[in-house]
């Protein structure tokens, strides 16, 4: 697959993962510092592919995320012969009282708690491995928690739970201790996050027609790269795919409107490199892996529900570039009102964002060292 070390979480947490008896995780890493192939190799390691029913189980928020971790299982796997993976995902509906031999079940967190006591395709007490990847959502959000939770109390004490995000709220961190029994806890201490390989700028715009503008400068640079574009609602995200193909540039959109089919289809394609530019919702914020993003463009800023600036998803969103310590661009548009919501970016982090003028297409393009990502 490429790796040629294990990075600080692989070599930190894999030895406590693989230990007999088998212990509990909490785990907090960047994004792009190689989480998912260190629990996948836990998982791995914990099932018997000579016992044809599941044994594990991964959840996910989003299908995209449950899909590509399936991938990663799937690729990782391809030489443990008999072990095999199953999506419980939604338009993935088995008929009641069918038999699963999968070892491995990844999904999202409603599909599974069906399939585990509404058509009950699931013993949970067989269940040696459990994991939440991004933990923080799954626990923080109150859907995805009370059926997470549910899963997770019908499984035996014995079962080896492992939570993995790149991003905990300390609520959330008082919360995962509470429910994950004498855990080993490995949290990324805030002076070691750092954005040092991904270079951040900003341009100030009066409007969202000037962001507009900005953005077809900006797409011209994109020659060479796949980019991200992250807007805060659907309705800007297709808003501006469709004024953006009206204006002739090549663009794929990506949002929860879609149907399960046409998302998995569109991704695929991004991840081919088939479509360069990827228009999109918070959706696509988390865990998405795609190597060649060398560009994130935020046409809007990440906000929470009380119009504050949301931390975490800024930083997953830029995060879907830079992956594994390669160099990336994030490139934010603002409205000149809101510039004071940089400066609490930049303090927050500890970290700087350049000024750049997108109404120069050759001062642009020099800006930019796409060539040397």
């Amino acid at each position: 697959m490429g790796f040629n070390r294990p990075s600080k979480i692989q070599e930190t947490a894999l030895p406590l993962m693989l230990a007999h008896p088998p212990q509990n995780l909490i785990a907090q890493s960047q994004s792009g510092t190689g989480k998912t192939a260190a629990f996948v190799l836990a998982i791995l390691s914990r099932v018997d592919p000579l016992k044809k029913f599941p044994q594990c189980i991964c959840l996910s928020p989003t299908f995209e995320l449950a899909l590509q971790t399936g991938q990663v299982i799937e690729q990782m796997g391809k030489f443990c012969d008999g072990i095999e993976v199953v999506y419980a995902i939604r338009g993935n509906r088995p008929s009641k009282g069918c038999r699963i031999e999968a070892q491995i079940i990844v999904g999202t967190p409603g599909t599974v708690m069906d399939w585990c006591f509404k058509l009950k395709l699931v013993n949970a007490e067989n269940i040696c491995v459990f994991v939440l990847d991004e933990a923080d959502v799954m626990i923080g959000v109150q859907g995805h928690s009370d059926h997470s939770m549910r899963v997770k109390r019908a499984m035996t004490p014995k079962c080896q739970m492992l939570l993995f995000s790149a991003t905990f709220e300390d609520t959330v961190w008082c919360f995962a201790e509470r429910i994950v029994p004498d855990p080993n806890i490995i949290k990324l201490r805030k002076e070691e996050m750092t954005l040092d390989n991904i270079l951040q700028f900003y341009d100030a715009c009066e409007d969202r027609d000037q962001k507009f503008s900005a953005l077809c400068n900006i797409y011209s640079t994109f020659t060479i790269a796949q980019a991200i574009i992250f807007c805060q609602t659907r309705k800007t995200a297709k808003w501006l795919s469709h004024e953006m193909l009206k204006d002739g540039h090549m663009v794929e959109l990506l949002s929860g409107e879609l149907t399960v089919i046409e998302r998995a289809h569109i991704i695929q394609r991004f991840r081919e490199g088939k479509e360069k530019v990827l228009i999109t919702t918070n959706v696509c914020a988390r865990g998405i892996d795609v190597e060649q993003v060398s560009v994130v463009v935020n046409f809007d800023l990440p906000l929470n529900f009380n119009g504050y600036i949301d931390y975490e998803t800024y930083l997953h969103r830029i995060g879907r570039t830079g992956r594994f310590g390669k160099k990336g661009i994030a490139i934010t548009l603002v409205e000149k009102c809101c510039l004071y919501m940089l400066l609490d970016i930049e303090q927050h982090f500890g970290t700087k964002i350049k000024r750049i003028n997108t109404g120069n297409v050759d001062e642009l393009g020099k800006a930019l060292p796409l060539g040397n990502l």
